[in-house]
C-alpha cells in the first residue's frame, strides 16, 4: 500500500522517480550531471510546491511556509521587523506577500469550483508515497501521488493538481507531452495497481489552474491512448536508465551502448496515400 510521507523525507528515501526518467529522455548525460549538480529550486518551482501545500494539505502549510511580512527593510523598524520573521521562522520557506496573495486569491477560485474542489479537498487521502522494485530491471521505483480518491465506480483515481500559464485543453496536451506528464500518469497509475494489486489501471485526472486572474480551472482526465503511450514511455525509460547504470555509460545524445543516430522525417511529411 501507500503511505503519507513529508516531502523531505521522500526525496531521501531511495528509488527512481519520474524526475529521473524524464531527465533520463533529454540525455543519460544530463541526469548524471543532475545527479552531480543539484539544482536550486527556481521561483516558479518554488510557488509550484507552496500552491500545492496550501491546496493539500492545508493544516500543515504553516510548518513549512512563512508568509513575508510587510515592512520597509532600509529603516531600523523594518530590519528588526525582518530579523525576528527569520528567527521566527527558521528552516521554513519564505513566501513573499504578493505570492501569498496570488495563492490566497487561486485557493479561493479552486473553491467556487465545486467538481475541483471535490477532487482535491473530498473525501480521499493526500500525498501518499508508493515504493516497488520493478520486475524487469530491478530498478527501486518510487511516487509520491498528489490525491489517492475512489469514484463512483468504487474504482481508484489518482488526481494531480498542476499551476499552468495556460489551462486551455489543447495547450494542456501539449505541455502533457513537453514536460512528461504523459509518463507521470503511467508510471503513477503503475505504482497504485502493485501496491494495491489492483486488476485494473486506475484513472489518472489532472485538475489544472491558471497561475493569473482569473485562476481559470480545468479538469483533464487521462485518456486509454495516451496512458498507453506513457506505459510505453515509462517502460523504455527505465530500461534506457538500468542500463546506463549496467555498462556505467552517460551518453549524450547518441544511443546508450554504441552507435549513432539516424534521420528521419517530420510527421508532417509522413502523408500516406489515400486508398480507392
Amino acid at each position: 500500500g501507500g503511505v503519507n510521507m513529508a516531502e523531505k523525507e521522500y526525496n531521501e528515501a531511495e528509488g527512481v522517480r519520474r524526475s529521473d526518467l524524464w531527465k533520463t529522455n533529454e540525455s543519460p548525460e544530463k541526469f548524471r550531471w543532475y545527479i552531480d549538480h543539484p539544482i536550486e529550486p527556481t521561483p516558479a518551482m518554488a510557488f509550484g510546491s507552496a500552491i500545492h501545500k496550501m491546496i493539500l494539505e492545508p493544516a500543515s502549510f504553516g510548518d513549512e511556509y512563512a508568509v513575508a511580512p510587510v515592512c520597509d527593510r532600509r529603516t531600523s523598524d523594518g530590519k528588526l521587523m525582518w530579523k525576528t520573521f527569520l528567527e521566527e521562522n527558521e528552516g521554513k520557506t519564505v513566501i513573499s506577500t504578493d505570492d501569498a496573495v496570488i495563492m490566497k486569491e487561486m485557493e479561493e477560485a479552486l473553491e467556487r469550483c465545486s467538481v475541483a474542489n471535490d477532487l482535491l479537498r473530498g473525501d480521499g487521502d493526500a500525498e501518499i508515497a508508493f515504493f516497488w522494485t520493478d520486475d524487469r530491471t530491478g530498478e527501486k521505483c518510487k511516487v509520491k501521488l498528489d490525491r489517492l480518491i475512489k469514484g463512483m465506480d468504487g474504482k481508484f483515481y489518482i488526481v494531480d493538481y498542476k499551476t499552468t500559464t495556460c489551462a486551455e485543453t489543447e495547450a494542456f496536451n501539449r505541455s502533457m507531452l513537453k514536460f512528461g506528464y504523459t509518463l507521470q500518469a503511467a508510471m503513477y497509475t503503475e505504482a497504485l495497481m502493485r501496491g494495491y494489486k489492483l486488476p485494473y489501471r486506475p484513472g489518472f485526472i489532472f485538475v489544472v489552474q491558471e497561475k493569473k486572474a482569473p485562476y481559470s480551472i480545468n479538469i483533464i482526465q487521462v485518456s486509454p491512448e495516451v496512458m498507453e503511450y506513457g506505459e510505453t514511455q515509462f517502460r523504455t525509460l527505465l530500461d534506457k536508465l538500468h542500463t546506463c547504470k549496467e555498462l556505467d555509460e552517460w551518453p549524450g545524445y547518441l544511443p546508450v551502448g554504441g552507435g549513432y543516430n539516424w534521420t528521419d522525417l517530420p510527421a508532417w511529411a509522413d502523408v500516406e496515400e489515400e486508398e480507392e
